[in-house]
């Protein structure tokens, strides 16, 4: 397999996905408004889809290492695509909240399997490059999608759901016709390495990178759920505005993603861009209370997004190279604790906001902080275990 041209065809199919997604994000919850969600009811309708996603992400990801990434990820987009064409048909909450529960149990198939995807073609020693791809192209997918939900929206609320429909479409026939299959099945039928069950898993030293993955995936799904409305409440910005933001902010994760994370995992180790991204993130959080305008909301989101770039593509790297072949058990698991906090975070983050509008944030700050804790704590429990790296060389 070319790896070269293969990560070329991932890259475009996780960008074309993560377009799909973004181009709702600065829609929704005006979406939602005007169908007579409040904000924590619009909480509510971000967590269903995370709700989805904390039970299929595992199960899609342990398919993915039966039957290959292929099936599974071509699922996944059709039913994104599915869900976003009833958004657009939604003309009551419920029906918005059948769309978000439908995609959510769907389309946890995606990233996950994309990230074991990355971690089949690649060897250990680099591994962060590849996921710091996958971690590029959503970047890149945060430049377009949201930029094109603020623009398309002028037209109808309802339009970017179609558009992002289409989009979605597209990238399933892609998948279908040109991405090629990762997974070797003969060499996993004569693997020796034994799979490890969800308890096993659960219960060694990955649990406190799974924990930590919730607190991360927590603060910023809260900040997610009310950023449209602080700065829309704070700074009179609406859709457009929004959209250019999020395009900033895609512009620096893109980059960050996918030149500087995969150098600095090889340097350093991943454990230590895994500490930066939250140190970063935690700037970002206590930043974003002191916008002003659409500039400095921008510039403080985009440090805060840095952050964030930083975290996920290295947590990916660092799990898989404690194992040999379960690529997709383990992506999925670890997908479902990032859903978990986002179950979490959006309820909370409304509830918060209705208490005081800055509160998301600064309680955000608090447990990001807090995180940093835990990779000590899991390097601890791995030296007591005389864990062996899979180094790849």
């Amino acid at each position: 397999m070319n790896t070269k041209k293969t990560f070329l065809i991932l890259f475009l199919v996780v960008f074309l996905v993560m377009v799909g997604f973004g181009i709702i994000i600065p829609v929704l919850p005006f979406l939602a408004e005007n169908l007579g969600a409040s904000p924590s009811e619009l909480g509510w309708l971000l967590a269903i889809y995370s709700i989805m996603q904390l039970f299929f992400s595992p199960i899609w990801g342990k398919i993915s290492d039966r039957i290959g990434r292929k099936p599974v990820m071509f699922i996944g987009i059709i039913g994104l695509a599915l869900s976003f064409f009833i958004m657009a048909w939604a003309d009551s909450l419920w029906l918005l909240f059948v769309a978000r529960t439908l995609g959510g149990i769907l389309s946890s198939a995606n990233i996950p399997t994309a990230m074991a995807y990355a971690a089949d073609i690649t060897s250990a020693k680099d591994r962060g490059k590849g996921m710091g791809i996958v971690g590029a192209a959503t970047g890149m997918g945060f430049v377009f999608g949201p930029a094109l939900g603020g623009i398309f929206s002028k037209v109808d609320l309802s339009f970017p759901f179609y558009l992002a429909a289409l989009f979605s479409l597209f990238t399933a026939v892609l998948v279908l016709f040109v991405l090629k299959e990762s997974l070797n099945q003969s060499k996993n039928e004569i693997d020796p390495v034994p799979k490890r069950s969800v308890v096993e898993q659960l219960t060694s030293p990955l649990i406190w990178m799974f924990i930590l993955q919730l607190i991360v995936s927590l603060s910023m799904a809260g900040l997610e759920a009310m950023y449209a409305y602080y700065v829309h409440d704070k700074l009179g910005l609406f859709t457009v505005e929004l959209g250019y933001i999020f395009m900033v902010m895609g512009v620096a994760s893109a980059v960050v993603q996918g030149v500087l994370v995969g150098k600095l995992s090889k340097r350093f180790g991943e454990g230590k861009v895994i500490q930066l991204g939250i140190f970063i993130s935690v700037i970002g959080f206590v930043l974003i209370l002191f916008s002003v305008n659409f500039f400095t909301a921008a510039l403080y989101l985009t440090i805060f997004g840095i952050g964030n770039s930083f975290i996920r593509p290295a947590m990916g790297a660092l799990l898989t190279k404690t194992t040999t072949k379960d690529f997709g058990s383990i992506t999925g698991l670890n997908s479902s604790f990032d859903s978990f906090g986002r179950i979490i975070g959006p309820p909370l983050g409304g509830w918060l906001y209705e208490y005081a509008i800055g509160l998301p944030f600064i309680v955000g700050a608090v447990l990001t902080f807090m995180s940093l804790a835990l990779y000590p704590i899991f390097m601890l429990h791995m030296k007591k275990r005389n864990h062996v790296w899979i180094s790849g060389e």
